[in-house]
């Protein structure tokens, strides 16, 4: 299996792509089909939607045992630090590698009488785990038989405060997390002003790869981040999302943003339209 940090442009001078990918709301092995994209790595998200569905890092084994390479998301919402850590050595006898650590979407007052947050970690104290477990090292300070093997990344976005993401940026890494991965960019100039504040407040700038966030839009579809009012008029006008996407991609590359992270549209009611990432990529291979 392929680490990110052996697959980003850094290390191969080739545009690396993560495609998120959704887990199906069912155990039906057929919907790993879906998955079939060609992208460097398919990234199962975490219980979109706070809905019941497959367990990301099971999905991703199972995804990986069809040729991708992948990547799960393990949020710090769920589970104590018991279950994260039983998971993480599950997750590696499955041959899985990489992981994306969130926090998860807190639950609201519907879904709180229903299910409980636990939290027993937060994004940055479970990084350190992590990054401990490779050493060796469970949460109590006991050994392990084997020490992991995990390439662990973290999320920023690019939409708060530069100055607060860069600073929550640079506290992941230290912790141990080897690459980043941002909410969609619609801007490049925030990427820039990133940049020059991470140079700023870190000891190592540059050294890890972020992979920038490039969402395909579809009218009325669900949004990840806030949208600028000029694209949200364009799609009200009738300009396809896939376009607003091609347009963006050329962006990324003049600003030599050669790291992306490629959402698919998102229907209402969560369904993603992963035709759409295709097509995107096999005209995006022509710019």
């Amino acid at each position: 299996m392929v680490k990110i940090i052996d697959g980003c442009f850094e290390a191969t001078s080739h545009t690396s792509i993560i495609c998120d990918f959704s887990p199906p709301r069912s155990g039906d092995p057929g919907s790993v089909e879906q998955s079939q994209i060609d992208v460097d790595f398919i990234s199962v998200a975490y219980n979109p939607g706070k809905s019941v569905r497959t367990n990301s890092a099971m999905l991703a084994a199972a995804i990986k045992q069809k040729g991708r390479e992948t990547v799960f998301t393990l949020a710090t919402r769920d589970m104590n630090k018991l279950a994260v850590q039983s998971q993480m050595l599950g997750a590696q006898i499955l041959g899985l590698q990489n992981v994306v650590v969130v926090k998860g979407d807190p639950f609201g007052k519907n879904d709180r009488s229903l299910v409980r947050p636990v939290n027993d970690y937060q994004p940055t104290e479970l990084i350190s785990s992590i990054s401990d477990m490779n050493k060796g090292q469970d949460f109590k300070g006991g050994k392990l038989e084997t020490p992991t093997d995990f390439c662990v990344g973290a999320v920023v976005d690019l939409g708060n405060p530069i100055e607060d993401e860069v600073k929550l940026a640079v506290r992941k890494i230290k912790s141990g997390a080897e690459f980043l991965i941002t909410q969609p960019v619609f801007n490049v100039d925030h990427v820039a002003r990133y940049r020059e504040s991470y140079g700023y407040h870190s000891d190592r700038p540059g050294t890890h790869p972020v992979y920038f966030g490039l969402q395909i839009l579809e009218k009325d579809g669900v949004l990840f981040s806030s949208v600028p009012e000029s694209l949200k008029d364009e799609l009200e006008k009738g300009r396809p999302g896939l376009d607003i996407a091609l347009e963006l991609y050329e962006n990324f590359q003049a600003a030599r943003l050669n790291n992306v992270y490629l959402m698919p549209p998102i229907k209402r009611g969560g369904a993603r339209d992963y035709k759409a990432v295709k097509d995107f990529l096999q005209k995006a291979n022509r710019i």
